[in-house]
Formats: C-alpha cells, sequence, structure tokens
C-alpha cells in the first residue's frame, strides 16, 4: 500500500515538517537547558506537583471520555432541526480563551455563582470550586466536547452498509453494539483518553486560577514560577524535562494502544439507525443531549450576559488587536493543515510500523512541550541575531500552529490511511495518480477532518495568551493580551465586552472553516 501512495506522496514534505516540529520542541527546549546554569535537583513540592499534574490529568480525561461516549452515541444516532448548529456549540468550551471559559465558570459555579445562589435560597452552603474538584471540572468542561468531537466521528466513520445489513439480520441494540460499535471505541478511546491526558498535563491558566494554592500545583505552574519569580532557568529546564518526559510516554502509549481499523468499504450513503426507534432510546438521548448542552453552553450564556453591556465600551485599540489576532488565527490555521496533511500522507507512505510511529510520534511532540518553554528558548535563539519584538505575531502563529497541530494529526492519519484502504486498488487500476489522485480520491473525502484541523488551530490561535505575552509590542496587543491588560487595569466592564468579542470571532473562526467538512454534511 506504501508502493501507490508513493506517487502522489513524496517523503521530503512530511520529512520537513518532521525537522521543522524538531526544531521548535526539542531544539527550544535544548536552549533553555543550555541557556540554565546550576541545575537543581527536584524538592519535594516539585515531587508533590508532579503527583498533583498526573492526578488531575487521569482523572479530568477518564471522566471527560466517560462522559462523551453515551453523548456522542446520542448525536450519531439522532437528526434533529439545529443539531448542526448545537454540534458547533458543543465545541465552543474548548476553542474558548481559558480566561473567558474561567469567568463562566465562576459565574455559574463559584462561590458567588448560579448554584451557590440556588443552594442559598435552601440554606444550603456556597461551593467551594477551588482545588483539585475546581481544576477537574474546568479541564472536563473544556476537553468534553474534544473528546466527544473525536468519538462522533469514530460513530459516523461506520459505514451505514453495514447498520442496513444488521438490521437485515435483525439485530437488537446490543447486538449492534457488540459487533459494530465496541471494535470502533476500541480504536477510538485510547487516542482519545491520551490527548486529553496531555492536554490536562500542560494546563497552566486552569490551574493558576482554580488550583487554590501549593498543594494544587501543575509542573506547568511550577515552570512558570521558576521562570517568573525565582528566574532560576535551571530548575525550569528539569521541570519541563519532567513535563516532557510524562507527556511523551503518554503519546507514546496513545500510538501503541491504536488499532487499525479494519473491513469492508462502504458506499458514503447517509446512516440510518433502526435500533434507535424506541420512545426509550429517544428519552435517553434527548435527556444525555440535554444535560450535556446545559452544563457546556450555561457558562457561555453567562459570559454573553456579562459582556454585552461592555460591548458598547470598546474603543479603537481593541478593534485593532482583535483584527491582528484573526490574522494570526489564519496564518496558524494555515500552517497546521500543511504539517499535518505533509506529515500524515508521508507516515501513510513509510513502510515499516517503526518509520510510521516516529513520524507520527515527532507531530505529537508539540503537545508534550510547554508553550511557555517554546515560547522562551525562540526568545534565547533570536535575541542575538534580532529584536524578537518585531516578529511577535508571525513567531505567534507559528507556535500556535505547533499546538494545534497534534489535533490535526489525530483526525487526518487516520483518515487518509482508511481512504487508502478502501480505495487504493480501485484508483490503482484507474491509473489515478499524482495530483489527480489528491483531487479525486483524498480531499472530497479529507474534508471532513481538513474543515475540523483548520477551525480548530484558528479558534484556538485566537484565545492564545501565552506566547504574544513573551514578545508583543506593548503597541500591537492581541485581543487576549488586550483583554489581560484591561483585567490588570480594573476595567472589567471592557474587558468582558472585549471577551464576548473573543468568543464571537472564535466560533465565527471555527465554523467558518468547519461548515466546508461538518460531520453530517452527507445527510
Amino acid at each position: 500500500m506504501a508502493d501507490r501512495a508513493q506517487p502522489l506522496i513524496r517523503f521530503w514534505p512530511g520529512f520537513g515538517a518532521a525537522a521543522l516540529v524538531a526544531a521548535l520542541t526539542l531544539g527550544t527546549v535544548l536552549a533553555v537547558a543550555l541557556r540554565a546554569e546550576g541545575w537543581a535537583g527536584l524538592t519535594p513540592s516539585d515531587w508533590a506537583a508532579v503527583r498533583f499534574t498526573l492526578l488531575q490529568a487521569l482523572l479530568s480525561a477518564a471522566i471527560s471520555v466517560a462522559l462523551a461516549v453515551p453523548v456522542a452515541r446520542a448525536l450519531a444516532r439522532r437528526r434533529f432541526r439545529g443539531r448542526s448548529l448545537l454540534v458547533t456549540l458543543l465545541g465552543a468550551p474548548f476553542i474558548l480563551p481559558v480566561i473567558v471559559a474561567i469567568l463562566g465558570l465562576l459565574a455559574v459555579f463559584g462561590r458567588n455563582g448560579l448554584f451557590s445562589y440556588l443552594f442559598g435560597t435552601i440554606g444550603l452552603p456556597a461551593i467551594d470550586i477551588y482545588g483539585l474538584h475546581g481544576v477537574v471540572l474546568a479541564h472536563v468542561f473544556f476537553n468534553l466536547p474534544l473528546a466527544t468531537r473525536l468519538i462522533l466521528q469514530g460513530w459516523l466513520a461506520i459505514p451505514a452498509e453495514r447498520f442496513r445489513l444488521a438490521a437485515s439480520l435483525g439485530f437488537a441494540s446490543d447486538d449492534i453494539a457488540r459487533v459494530l460499535e465496541r471494535p470502533m471505541l476500541r480504536n477510538v478511546l485510547p487516542g482519545a483518553f491520551m490527548v486529553i491526558f496531555v492536554i490536562c498535563t500542560t494546563s497552566f491558566a486552569v490551574a493558576l486560577a482554580l488550583g487554590g494554592g501549593p498543594k494544587a500545583t501543575t509542573v506547568e505552574l511550577a515552570i512558570y514560577q521558576a521562570f517568573r519569580f525565582e528566574f532560576d532557568l535551571g530548575k525550569a529546564a528539569l521541570l519541563a524535562l519532567v513535563q516532557f518526559t510524562i507527556c511523551t510516554v503518554a503519546a507514546g502509549l496513545a500510538l501503541w494502544a491504536h488499532v487499525p481499523e479494519a473491513g469492508a468499504p462502504g458506499l458514503d450513503r447517509a446512516v440510518e439507525r433502526w435500533d434507535a426507534r424506541g420512545s426509550g432510546s429517544r428519552w435517553l438521548d434527548a435527556a444525555l443531549i440535554t444535560l450535556a448542552a446545559l452544563f457546556l453552553l450555561l457558562p457561555l450564556a453567562m459570559v454573553t450576559v456579562h459582556g454585552v453591556p461592555g460591548m458598547a465600551g470598546l474603543g479603537n485599540s481593541v478593534a485593532l488587536a482583535a483584527g491582528r489576532s484573526v490574522l494570526v488565527a489564519l496564518a496558524a490555521a494555515l500552517v497546521t493543515v500543511v504539517l499535518a496533511l505533509a506529515l500524515a500522507f508521508a507516515v501513510q507512505a513509510v513502510r515499516g510500523t517503526i518509520g510510521k510511529g516516529v513520524l507520527e510520534g515527532i507531530g505529537y511532540l508539540a503537545i508534550a512541550a510547554s508553550p511557555l518553554v517554546i515560547g522562551t528558548g525562540l526568545f534565547i535563539v533570536l535575541f542575538p541575531l534580532l529584536d524578537p519584538v518585531s516578529v511577535a505575531l508571525p513567531i505567534t502563529a507559528l507556535v500556535n500552529a505547533l499546538m494545534s497541530l497534534p489535533f490535526a494529526l489525530r483526525a487526518l492519519v487516520p483518515a487518509v490511511a482508511q481512504v487508502e484502504h478502501q480505495f487504493g486498488q480501485l484508483a490503482d487500476s484507474l491509473s489515478l495518480h499524482g495530483w489527480a489522485r489528491l483531487r479525486h480520491l483524498y480531499l472530497p473525502r479529507l474534508r471532513r477532518p481538513v474543515g475540523f484541523a483548520a477551525g480548530l488551530a484558528a479558534a484556538l490561535s485566537m484565545g492564545d495568551l501565552g506566547v504574544i505575552a513573551l514578545f508583543a509590542d506593548p503597541e500591537a496587543a492581541t485581543l487576549p493580551l488586550q483583554m489581560y491588560r484591561l483585567m490588570a487595569a480594573y476595567r472589567m466592564d471592557e474587558a468582558a465586552g472585549a471577551g464576548l468579542l473573543l468568543l464571537v470571532l472564535s466560533l465565527s473562526l471555527f465554523w467558518l472553516f468547519d461548515r466546508g467538512g461538518r460531520i453530517d454534511a452527507d445527510t
């Protein structure tokens, strides 16, 4: 199969993309380590941070995936008015800027939030959102939509003909789950779990805002403290290597646990679920979808309520910052898609399991490295050569693309492999090679994952605050940085308005890219 792919998928673009990713991850970590003087050992508080990081990441990933399975199944089985909009909105928490999302969670679950007010009316104490349970709650809020989308892609990838055959054989719901759904979940769940686990291990803003003190400090937050307050580059580099090791092992486990999908190809027909016509199934699916929507959308509604009054007071500085953020987001989306496609085609073309694993693993290195460490390493490398401020926006776009690459690969690598598995022999028999193979075979069937990857990259880049804070010119801020400055100046009404604008722009970019490849585009 690799021989068939080589006329279209040449090795050098994938190898070039892999080299760039390795330089921006391993190279920047090495630059920080070489700059450090006097490496210090890990203290008991550092080991406590490691234990807390692993505990909250395991709990967050397990709860997110466990809740996402029934929600994704309900969405896969149902077609209803507004479903397309709901699926898009369910992706909002993950692409929502973290600082805006935390404000929404505090408005719902904080001591002065909606639930605390309701509890107070019946004599119950207010909710304390700070600590381990608050961090896990926030991570589930952010990652449940991502898990749902990844698992839903797996459900929709099951050909409609298999469900038709199951119906003709008189399969009950349990039979369909055993024969069709559970094998798909064995293929999808390990990767989804590990991706979310790695995301949670690199969490910074959530732990900073909701951690609740030294007992709830993550490794990422410890790295920030070593840089910002102690300026101990040796300790920061050591902690960064510890975090990098944890996340690299998790990425390796995700690749090892991945089970390639096998089976006969389908004819791209719309899926009809005969097993879900009972009233009990309808009520159960409706309840699951409603509860998930309330949990994920209520904080967004609170952000909107608080942000609308502040929109009227936004000045030119916010508008210019929004324009810069949009340009950075578009550039990040383009770079993400190019790198992800190059790596995905190279993974498909290369021979041997080891070669495929190495190439794909390099793509996942980005999520193992902290954006703070990458930004600091780039600052150290560039400072002797030029003014880092002059390239603040391009560097921000590049690092944002790097952070989005693992999610794009998670969507594109299986999709490319599935297309080649199902239609490669037919394309060979028709002498379909080169750009014709790309245009007529791959692009129509990669429309969904490419649109999802580009939209996700653009939205995540819109909300980035970490890298731009290291490089930004005071007169050339992006919208998240401008919002942070408004909050620091206690101009909370304007900050709320800027937050709502940031939310609208992030969702709009995600929707514009995702609509061409929306998951239910075939219905």
